[in-house]
């Protein structure tokens, strides 16, 4: 591949070197970027550009392509576009280093206030080329000033979102932060088609990534966003399959399940290490759907109803409920003298369609109390008016 920095070259000559040497489907292509170059026809131009780079075939003429061709008309394109093509082409690098130089050098040329949403674009690009390249520090401060922008900005392009998140969840990955991981993985994917943009193995790789997330993050107690996503349907007939079996246990909180899925753990080190945790937290979640069961008015439980739902001895109980309320799943009241525990709020989730269901059993039961309370009144003022 050529060097970043190249000589100014004559383009029809140069079009004309490339376009004999590369494989008959490309040669049309050169004598398209030739007419629309010459004419002027920008836009098309573009278009054009990118249906070569989606070409298989096209990778090894990229990196060349931008250096001595696109470089001398960028001004004239759309920014964003312009960022577009060359994010792809850098991905012919086979060295960090190299991708690093390549994308530092057009930020130097791009206009941070003419382009911003380009600019935004470009740094989360180059922050996760710093990230390749280990530069974690790097990455940081590019992603916190990405972050800044975007949040001066309106209408920005979800394509410029993703780049933002994608390397925003790939750097806490790397440092194993599960919350924040989850939280920046679950925007990504709502600013892309998975189906299209993303592979099979990227797909699986996803899936799995932010199933042992959730249930390795310390604050995530509501799996609900998650479980009704299509990229968890990725990891059916993959060997992770059994995770996703494992996310629906823990968000009905259904500890004989858990139990039966035990011995699946080793399958995935950093559960199996961090088997201790899992057991507080499916306590926990036990806990919640106990609460979400009962009717609002009926939120009074003893320590030993909530001993035999979540399968704990009942002096560990108040440990676990107080645990609850720290981590704000729960609001109550404990009465350690008569072992209950009064609670008035449970922490909103997202309903799965059988949770949809209890519901809606729920308000047809309120519908029907409050039918019979209407029944009471009209015939009891029929009595009083007589």
């Amino acid at each position: 591949m050529s060097s970043i920095h190249v000589d100014k070259v004559d383009l029809a000559t140069y079009l004309a070197t490339v376009a004999s040497t590369a494989p008959t489907d490309l040669q049309p292509y050169f004598e398209k970027f030739r007419t629309q170059h010459d004419r002027k026809l920008w836009h098309q131009l573009t278009l054009t550009l990118e249906d070569f780079l989606n070409q298989p075939a096209s990778a090894p003429y990229q990196i060349d392509l931008f250096n001595n061709f696109v470089r001398d008309f960028e001004s004239k394109l759309n920014q964003l576009r312009l960022v577009q093509i060359a994010v792809k082409s850098s991905k012919q690098f086979e060295r960090p280093d190299d991708m690093l130089e390549f994308l530092t050098d057009l930020l130097s040329r791009l206009s941070k206030t003419d382009a911003s949403e380009a600019y935004v674009m470009l740094l989360s690009s180059l922050a996760h080329a710093k990230l390749l390249f280990g530069d974690a520090e790097g990455t940081r401060v590019d992603i916190e000033e990405s972050g800044k922008i975007l949040d001066q900005l309106d209408d920005v392009d979800p394509i410029v979102h993703g780049a933002y998140y994608s390397v925003s969840a790939d750097y806490y990955k790397a440092r194993a932060e599960y919350v924040p991981y989850y939280k920046n993985s679950l925007l990504y994917l709502a600013c892309v088609n998975p189906e299209a943009d993303l592979s099979v193995d990227e797909r699986v790789t996803r899936a799995h990534d932010l199933g042992v997330s959730a249930l390795l993050g310390e604050t995530i107690y509501n799996f609900g966003e998650l479980l009704i996503h299509p990229i968890l349907d990725s990891l059916d007939g993959s060997r992770h399959a059994w995770l996703k079996e494992l996310l629906f246990v823990f968000n009905e909180g259904n500890i004989g399940k858990f139990e039966a899925l035990g011995p699946q753990l080793p399958r995935e080190p950093l559960l199996q290490e961090s088997y201790s945790f899992l057991r507080q937290k499916i306590c926990l979640m036990a806990l919640i759907e106990a609460v979400f069961k009962r009717n609002a008015h009926k939120r009074t439980m003893t320590f030993q109803i909530i001993a035999e739902e979540t399968k704990l001895p009942k002096d560990e109980v108040e440990h676990l409920i107080m645990k609850a309320l720290s981590l704000k799943l729960i609001r109550g009241e404990i009465d350690q003298v008569d072992e209950t525990v009064n609670i008035d709020w449970v922490q909103p989730r997202v309903l799965s369609r059988p949770r949809i269901g209890q519901l809606a059993d729920k308000l047809t039961l309120w519908i029907g109390r409050l039918e019979k309370v209407d029944e009471f009144v009209k015939s009891n003022s029929k009595l009083f008016s007589a």
